[in-house]
């Protein structure tokens, strides 16, 4: 049960203005913000916190991890146990947590147990909005099969992160199952990608009319979907088809950034996940091939931010990466803020994200009724990004809820 804290001589980060407002008070109670200003008073019974000054701001939202992927072998993982896979998801859960992130979005892996074990309070970790196995076609992104291979295990406890699936009434199907299971949003494969390996990474997957039919079975049921995708060709034939939201997008041109914002969709660049590939790809179990379809996005990813944010288009945080390279997950803030102002990057880690995930007002701000979801960090974010870069130095607290998961109140 979360208690009532009112936190004193807070510096408040309003995420959607860009800017901190130094002198205020922040009152918590029943999991939520109830007050905000200079002059809130403090109920009785109420724990003080004086916070001397430090940033008191909203926790952070990836929109794009894979709890699941504890390697980057991905072909690999489908033949693990569920059960380990779960508890190495756990562990990363509760790591994710004190990196800061309150809220996550997996678009391929989680699904409602690991969801409803966070929701539970059974582990800690940001609350989950799965979309139970990404859908792809024969060959497509997370169709793991060497060529050699022609049977595949599409069992719902298999841990992998994908479902093959082909045709109008098989895509239907398929999407159906995953939005039964109770997801958040349906992801599908646009495009080929880097850790597949027998696809092109600029090649388009699924038909038109496929596409289309997994749209109306995600609006059917109130969800959306996500798309993976890097070249022009294969983000805009998704965007034409309603697709919500397009990760990666390493390969957009100016024609693609007019459709993100005809029909007001989001991109989630990875930026990150690139970098480290190209790193320590290899040490956690990339291919030669894998690391070859790397280097076509890597350079290109930083030019479709620029591109991106310079015509208004909505930003969301993504890192995906795999395996021992998670650890990394805040580096996104760096790379990020080396073509973008800090004042957006954080935004697209709070308020967009909270727009995409249809939590707004609820998550990413410190405002009345927003969910109790607050870091105490030491620095001034706005001023140098990479204050949250470093969790171990600046991050005071993490608060969920309002309940205290990292840190200490004192």
């Amino acid at each position: 049960m979360s208690e009532t804290v009112l936190f004193e001589n807070a510096s408040v980060l309003d995420t959607a203005a860009g800017a901190i407002a130094p002198g205020q008070r922040v009152l918590v109670r029943g999991g939520e913000i109830a007050a905000v200003g200079p002059d809130v008073a403090a109920p009785e019974g109420a724990a003080a916190v004086d916070l001397g000054g430090k940033t008191l701001m909203p926790g952070l939202i990836d929109c794009h991890v894979h709890v699941n992927a504890h390697t980057a072998d991905l072909a690999g993982l489908g033949d693990q146990s569920p059960a380990y896979v779960a508890v190495k998801a756990s562990i990363e859960l509760r790591e994710m947590l004190h990196r800061g992130f309150t809220t996550v979005r997996d678009p391929g892996g989680a699904d409602f147990g690991i969801h409803d074990a966070v929701a539970e309070g059974l582990i800690d970790g940001p609350r989950i909005f799965f979309g139970g196995k990404a859908l792809s076609q024969t060959g497509g992104h997370v169709d793991m099969r060497p060529r050699g291979r022609s049977v595949s295990d599409d069992h719902q406890c298999c841990p992998d992160l994908g479902l093959v699936c082909d045709g109008v009434d098989g895509v239907r199907k398929a999407a159906r199952e995953q939005l039964r299971t109770g997801a958040h949003h349906v992801k599908i494969m646009l495009s080929g990608g880097v850790a597949s390996p027998t696809d092109r990474i600029d090649s388009t997957q699924f038909s038109l009319d496929e596409i289309r039919a997994i749209v109306d079975e995600a609006e059917a049921a109130n969800r959306y979907v996500a798309g993976h995708a890097y070249t022009a060709r294969a983000i805009n034939r998704g965007l034409e088809a309603g697709v919500r939201s397009i990760e990666h997008g390493n390969l957009l041109d100016e024609s693609s950034v007019e459709l993100f914002l005809k029909h007001d969709a989001f991109l989630v660049p990875t930026l990150v996940t690139y970098h480290r590939m190209a790193i320590e790809g290899a040490a956690y179990g990339l291919s030669a091939a894998n690391l070859a379809k790397n280097e076509l996005v890597l350079d290109a990813g930083l030019k479709a931010l620029e591109l991106a944010h310079g015509a208004g288009v909505n930003l969301c945080y993504g890192s995906d990466l795999l395996g021992g390279m998670r650890r990394n997950q805040l580096d996104e803030f760096t790379i990020r803020g080396a073509i973008i102002p800090a004042a957006d990057v954080i935004r697209s880690a709070t308020v967009t994200a909270a727009r995409l995930l249809g939590e707004e007002g609820r998550l990413g701000q410190v405002a009345p009724g927003a969910a109790a979801d607050l870091l105490v960090v030491d620095g001034d974010p706005l001023a140098d990004i990479a204050v949250l870069a470093d969790p171990g130095k600046n991050l005071k607290l993490v608060m969920q809820g309002g309940d205290v998961k990292h840190g200490t109140l004192a």
